[in-house]
């Protein structure tokens, strides 16, 4: 079996994210939602690296949450099982839920975002974790920035930890790190992850949003332009 280790410069990037935040400490019981794209099953195995490393104890356990529309996620909990890591997949309705609850025009990726979300909570709670780590990295937030910025007129992003309603901590132990890392991170190590065709908006006739991916372009042709 291939050792999965992520690099000096991911593990650095995390440690110094981590200190900066106080993200996680000692004793903390880490949730930690796998859909099985690049970025979550990066921080599956930063996480089981930094549990190595780290001059604290705390546990961590993947879930993977499904819409209940037959995805195929056996590999991911095989995968874990390779490597060592608690997963668990928890079934759920919210595709069956969708058909009624959406409104026409509204959006199809937040409504489902929204109501993983509130499943992964809501197993945080019944198992009795102290945190929820989500896999959302720089670019992410940099580009919920402009969005926010530019559609909504509010200079808002994602933050690296908050407090959700119902009290439990949410934590991004990737936001300082660039989505190609993770991309190149996957790649390296053999690692098959899921990419949009996992979109539960693709069962629908629905217009895809656009916003996110004009951001891209955007951000995209700012960063060639201005590389510093």
């Amino acid at each position: 079996m291939k050792n999965i280790c992520p690099s000096k410069k991911i593990m650095s990037k995390l440690g110094k994210t981590n200190a900066e935040f106080e993200l996680i400490q000692e004793g903390d019981k880490i949730l930690v939602g796998l859909s099985g794209g690049k970025d979550s099953l990066t921080l599956i195995h930063t996480l089981k690296r930094m549990q190595k490393k780290a001059p604290f104890k705390f546990e961590f356990k993947a879930v993977t949450i499904t819409y209940g529309m037959g995805e195929q996620v056996q590999f991911l909990a095989d995968h874990c099982v390779k490597h060592n890591i608690p997963h668990e997949i928890v079934e759920t309705q919210i595709f069956e839920i969708s058909k009624e609850k959406i409104r026409k025009n509204s959006s199809f990726c937040s409504f489902f975002s929204r109501m993983r979300r509130g499943a992964l909570y809501r197993v945080a709670q019944e198992k009795g974790f102290t945190k929820v780590a989500l896999g959302h990295h720089l670019d992410d937030a940099v580009e919920s920035f402009f969005m926010n910025f530019i559609y909504n007129g509010q200079m808002r992003s994602l933050a690296p930890k908050y407090k959700a309603e119902n009290g439990l901590m949410v934590i991004r132990p990737l936001i300082q790190m660039r989505e190609r890392q993770l991309r190149a991170f996957v790649e390296e190590n053999g690692i098959d992850a899921i990419g949009d065709e996992a979109c539960p908006a693709m069962r629908f006739d629905v217009k895809m949003p656009h916003a996110r991916a004009t951001t891209k372009e955007m951000l995209a042709k700012m960063e060639k332009e201005y590389p510093s």
